[in-house]
């Protein structure tokens, strides 16, 4: 009851929403925050390239022998365990000549070609731009580390075979090339030896 009487009085004020008030209404601005305006052509976003600093190519072999010698000397001093001779050599520098098993697992010989010196490396071997990752039946599976002059390091992962199976898998299909043009020659002598009279 004390609700009705409230409402019959009028203590409680009425909205009105289709009256007008005596302020004067303006239309509502429609704004876009963050949209593109639907009537206008679509233009795709000005994508700005970032300058990245350029590759940092390695010093030669000969400043990265002197520099494996500093460290070697260093760590003989310092009574510490000195660095292999591995940490010379870049990637494209070695080729894998054998993989064996031994009883710390899988190992690979490599050859540092610009000494034509062989190493036995095993996982986790230090490469002065990479990192020995894995050896496989037939490969091995580096990590490789480009390093740019802004400071920017990317890896990547890059896998080299076994060379005797390189070598073994051209001869076997130079000879398989052989074979496929020796058949047919062999073909054509029998055909000639036989006589012209078989024929009905």
């Amino acid at each position: 009851m004390s609700v009705g009487s409230v409402a019959l009085t009028g203590a409680i004020p009425a909205a009105n929403g289709q009256e007008k008030s005596g302020s004067k209404t303006t239309s509502p601005v429609l704004t876009n925050l963050g949209g593109r305006d639907p009537f206008k052509k679509y233009e795709p976003p000005h994508i700005i390239v970032k300058k990245s600093g350029g590759l940092v190519l390695p010093p030669t072999i000969q400043e990265r022998i002197d520099q494996y010698k500093a460290q070697k000397l260093a760590a003989m001093s310092a009574r510490v365990a000195a660095p292999k001779p591995t940490t010379a050599f870049l990637l494209s520098e070695i080729q894998v000549v054998g993989i064996s098993r031994s009883p710390r697992g899988y190992a690979a010989i490599i050859e540092a070609s610009p000494i034509k010196l062989a190493y036995v490396i095993y996982p986790g071997e230090r490469f002065y731009d990479g990192q020995l990752v894995a050896i496989e039946d037939n490969r091995l599976v580096f990590r490789r580390e480009t390093v740019y002059s802004d400071g920017k390091r990317e890896r990547s992962v890059e896998m080299k075979p076994l060379r005797q199976a390189t070598v073994n898998a051209l001869a076997a299909a130079a000879g398989a090339k052989t074979a496929t043009v020796e058949a047919p020659a062999a073909e054509s002598e029998k055909r000639a030896d036989k006589p012209a009279a078989d024929k009905p």
